[in-house]
């Protein structure tokens, strides 16, 4: 009987193991490698988003035998695959006013439901959707909800309910919402908004969306909060223990391995950290130094994924040394954004429960969110500087990176109004610029810091000063961004993923790729503000 059950154990092992979806590294093997690390295709995620012409085991056969006599490794690659296009061009309009240009770019970032298709790494949903544009070819989990922004200011609630719909069906399907809906984000998640997102539905069609999607929400906080009554380590996945027993979140990611969209570049920053580290140390046996280096690429990895995780990536926020990524350290960060979306998750399903009758366990849901919500304050809070910060529980120590980041108390209403007031004097000296709020006070060169300011927090701050009664800063940077995409847009005929707040000559920057047109959440945040406190176009 023992061995029996052991036998159907393995079978189901390989039966659930079979039906996730193979990733493109898991397909094309050596194939992959060879692409990526040659950079056949100048952008990295351009080979994972490629469709194979015909069956893999044919093209991975064939390759196998050509590659054995020599071959034209970029001539295989399009001979053997469609090559997704790049449609910047497709974005270009000659509307005059920026606004009517969104509304008529909807249908050009529309993507119907979509069909399966043998080898692709696209994971098809049921409804449609709107992509952020350019280079992001598919739904992106953070992204939407400020797309949604937009859509509701141009009546798309059908295509808000779509996206929540996809949501919820990637949940149910993969127990989480992944980066974006391929293969290979599978592996990590993004700031859960999906709380939100509802909650802005619900807005619209009315409170039975709070009980209709509470099944969705509570498996998504399940999955944030996996391992939390069982910790034996100070950290585990996405849950961090703290002393007295306090429990906040962290930014994660399963895998240990490049990531399969940048993967030259995570391979060589992290052998640049293993060659650093074997400078440095000592050790008896060649065997022993690579065990170290080894485990020391993996902890990379896990690092820069977890970076992409957040949605800061890369940001200073994650270095040790603002000016050198070798020094990222992600995972040891208890972020507080991500917490107070946490918070924010805990009241909108204790809300839900509450509407369904679910008295008790919403009680419980309040109680989780005020328990929180005094953790922020404690380990996030500085009295000195009268700001929110990251807090380094590797170091036990606050991080001392001013971010866009620590507004977010304010935008789920956790903050006193003294510590708003705080907040508004430093943002207003270090953050506030003639374009909106930069990112980080930090130029690195990488993406999520100065010059560089981002549609998603522009919104989260001014809507976090909104909240606490101070409407003339709101409208500062409301109207110094939208004065900034009017300019951009007037000079390109273009909607961008990121803008220089700096410099109103310059665009923004910094990076693994260039900055992209589209642009979905540019898009949504501009028209949400648009309609709070116009701006001329």
């Amino acid at each position: 009987m023992k061995k029996l059950l052991i036998a159907c154990f393995g079978l189901l092992h390989f039966y659930v193991s079979a039906q996730l979806p193979a990733t493109p590294d898991k397909l094309y093997g050596q194939l992959f490698i060879d692409v990526q690390m040659q950079q056949i295709l100048p952008d990295g995620k351009t080979f994972v988003d490629c469709t194979p012409k015909r069956k893999v085991a044919d093209i991975m056969y064939d390759y196998g035998l050509q590659k054995a006599a020599g071959l034209d490794l970029k001539k295989f690659v399009t001979d053997n695959f469609n090559i997704p296009v790049i449609p910047q061009l497709n974005y270009v309009q000659k509307e005059n006013d920026a606004a009517a240009h969104i509304k008529n770019l909807w249908g050009t970032l529309k993507r119907d439901a979509d069909k399966t298709v043998e080898g692709s790494s696209l994971l098809p949903l049921p409804n449609a959707y709107i992509v952020p544009g350019g280079r992001f070819r598919e739904i992106y989990y953070w992204d939407s909800y400020f797309t949604m922004l937009g859509l509701k200011e141009s009546g798309e609630a059908e295509m808000i309910e779509d996206m929540v719909k996809n949501f919820a069906y990637l949940i149910n399907e993969y127990g989480h919402i992944p980066n974006g809906n391929r293969t290979y984000y599978l592996s990590r998640s993004q700031p859960p908004f999906f709380c939100m997102m509802v909650e802005l539905l619900a807005g619209i069609k009315g409170k039975a969306i709070y009980q209709q999607y509470l099944p969705e929400m509570q498996k998504e906080y399940a999955y944030w909060m996996e391992g939390a009554e069982k910790m034996k380590d100070p950290a585990f996945k996405r849950v961090v223990k703290l002393p007295g027993g306090t429990v906040l979140n962290r930014y994660w990611d399963e895998s240990t391995t490049p990531r399969q969209e940048s993967y030259k570049e995570d391979y060589e920053t992290a052998e640049a950290v293993a060659m650093e580290l074997a400078m440095r140390i000592r050790v008896s046996t060649p065997e022993k130094l690579k065990e170290i280096l080894d485990a020391n690429k993996a902890a990379t990895y896990t690092h820069l994924r977890a970076g992409a995780c957040s949605g800061w990536d890369f940001s200073s926020r994650w270095f040790t040394d603002p000016n050198n990524i070798h020094t990222i350290q992600t995972t040891n960060f208890i972020p507080v954004d991500l917490n107070c979306l946490m918070y924010s998750m805990e009241t909108i399903i204790a809300k839900a429960l509450k509407l369904n009758g679910k008295t008790t366990l919403s009680k419980s849901f309040t109680s989780k969110a005020a328990k929180r919500k005094a953790a922020i304050i404690k380990y996030c809070w500085n009295a000195k500087t009268g700001f929110f910060y990251d807090y380094n529980f590797a170091e036990s120590q606050q991080a001392n990176v001013i971010s866009a980041a620590g507004v977010f108390p304010l935008f789920v209403k956790i903050a006193t109004p003294a510590q708003a007031a705080g907040v508004a004097k430093t943002v207003t000296e270090f953050l506030l610029k003639e374009g909106g709020i930069v990112t980080t006070t930090n130029k690195t060169g990488q993406q999520w810091d100065a010059p560089n300011g981002w549609a998603p927090l522009q919104w989260t701050t001014a809507a976090g000063f909104k909240n606490y009664g101070n409407t003339t800063l709101a409208k500062t940077i409301a109207t110094r961004w939208l004065a900034l995409n009017n300019k951009v847009y007037q000079a390109t005929g273009k909607m961008m993923e990121k803008y220089n707040v700096e410099d109103l000559t310059q665009l923004a920057g910094g990076g693994e790729y260039p900055s992209q047109d589209g642009f979905g959440w540019t898009n949504g945040v501009y028209l949400a503000f648009k309609k709070m406190y116009g701006g001329k176009n």
